[in-house]
């Protein structure tokens, strides 16, 4: 399978990177705005370099491909509306038009949990607590908590648009991906560790345990991410659906049998198998 992944080199792309690259039966390529040097950990790989609003760049990359993964976009919630408008809102449309035009059969969409954030923000911090009384699954209304998660929920909308109006892309899958992290940070407290490393606050205050509680139940490992697409790249079935980007914690809010049965995804990791960061 001929797979081309946008924003290669974040947080999701380089997961898709180191567990997926070489797996048999799959031939990646990485469009991203800048490439790595060779000696770089993720130099050397098939890159094009272009921007998501650069059409005709983007348009040639995805020629010839059976698969996208499309990850390019502003990736921050307290951006403007000038932030999201080209890479999230533009560079969506662009995307799906390629893949239009390309005859690509199956688009994997990086959406975002923020899509459904401001429930989140309403029950917060109760919300982090296991056995609070909150399940969101793909069917709940959209509730986003920020330009950055109405992009992502235009993004799911177009995507419906594209798969019931025009033969191509055949299947489209919104991924609302709640927290991967870098390596250095993949685990339930990855995010409190990053910001007492960059002076956000100090280890051990209450800064730094409600970033652990939020993590412990958004966590989604590197592991499980790339699983999670793997499994949608197998998948033959779906025209349009939507799935949590979640891995399987005792406290999370979000559901997962919907991905259970629809894609077979089985993540391995559970935030409550940790009680501190890694030494």
């Amino acid at each position: 399978m001929d797979v081309l992944v946008t924003g290669a080199y974040g947080r999701c792309g380089t997961a898709i990177i180191d567990h997926l690259h070489d797996r048999e039966g799959y031939d990646f390529t990485y469009y991203n705005r800048s490439d790595r040097p060779p000696d770089h950990p993720y130099g050397g790989y098939d890159t094009v370099v272009g921007d998501i609003a650069d059409y005709e760049t983007l348009r040639d990359a995805f020629e010839g491909r059976d698969a996208v993964i499309h990850l390019a976009a502003y990736p921050l919630t307290d951006g403007d509306w000038g932030d999201v408008l080209e890479p999230n809102i533009v560079g969506m449309y662009n995307a799906l038009e390629a893949a239009r035009e390309a005859e690509v059969e199956s688009f994997v969409f990086g959406s975002s949990n923020h899509v459904v954030g401001m429930y989140e923000l309403e029950h917060r911090p109760e919300i982090y607590s296991r056995g609070f009384d909150l399940v969101l699954d793909h069917e709940v209304p959209v509730r986003p908590d920020s330009y950055y998660g109405a992009s992502k929920s235009f993004g799911e909308d177009l995507g419906r648009y594209y798969v019931e109006e025009y033969e191509y892309p055949k299947r489209f899958y919104a991924l609302r991906i709640c927290t991967v992290n870098d390596e250095e940070y993949d685990h339930p407290y990855g995010d409190a560790e990053q910001g007492a490393d960059e002076g956000e606050w100090e280890r051990g205050s209450a800064e730094y345990e409600e970033a652990v509680a939020r993590m412990t139940s958004t966590w989604q490992s590197r592991r499980d991410f790339a699983h999670m697409i793997d499994r949608c790249l197998r998948d033959d079935t779906v025209e349009f659906d939507v799935f949590n980007g979640v891995s399987d914690n005792r406290s999370r809010w979000f559901d997962l049998e919907h991905a259970r049965a629809t894609l077979g995804y089985d993540p391995q990791d559970d935030s409550a198998e940790w009680d501190g960061p890694p030494e």
